[in-house]
């Protein structure tokens, strides 16, 4: 009897094996650095600025900001009155805002998913009809 289940229980076993471990994400981040006293911050500085202003750049940012009551003017005052945690900080958030893009590239993507779509069923003499 045992023998009737030997191969049904090794393909159970397998198959959990391979959705349980072989697929299970890999997680990975970046660490931030704490720098050392003798390091001269003027450097990082100005590239963590070069990456806020970029991000300032953007359409919705200048959006949220004006609905805030904040002109270009006074941002820039508050970003050197800011010191370097917190210019760091900004940065590493203003990094998030310019990898978001501003949706183009979403609905690029969708148009050609459809676009594809459409060729495909064309080839295949299918025709869409909408009701």
């Amino acid at each position: 009897m045992l023998s009737r289940f030997r191969i049904p229980l090794l393909a159970c076993v397998m198959a959990i094996y391979f959705f349980a471990f072989v697929t299970s994400p890999a997680v990975a981040g970046m660490v931030g650095s704490i720098g050392s006293p003798d390091f001269d911050s003027t450097g990082a500085r100005t590239d963590e600025l070069v990456k806020i202003q970029l991000a300032l750049e953007n359409e919705m940012v200048r959006a949220k900001l004006s609905a805030f009551g904040l002109t270009s003017e006074e941002v820039q005052q508050k970003l050197q009155d800011m010191d370097d945690q917190q210019i760091s900080l900004l940065a590493q958030a203003s990094e998030d805002v310019l990898a978001g893009g501003d949706g183009l590239g979403l609905v690029i993507g969708v148009l050609l998913v459809i676009l594809l779509v459409i060729v495909i069923l064309k080839l295949m003499n299918k025709s869409v009809v909408v009701k």
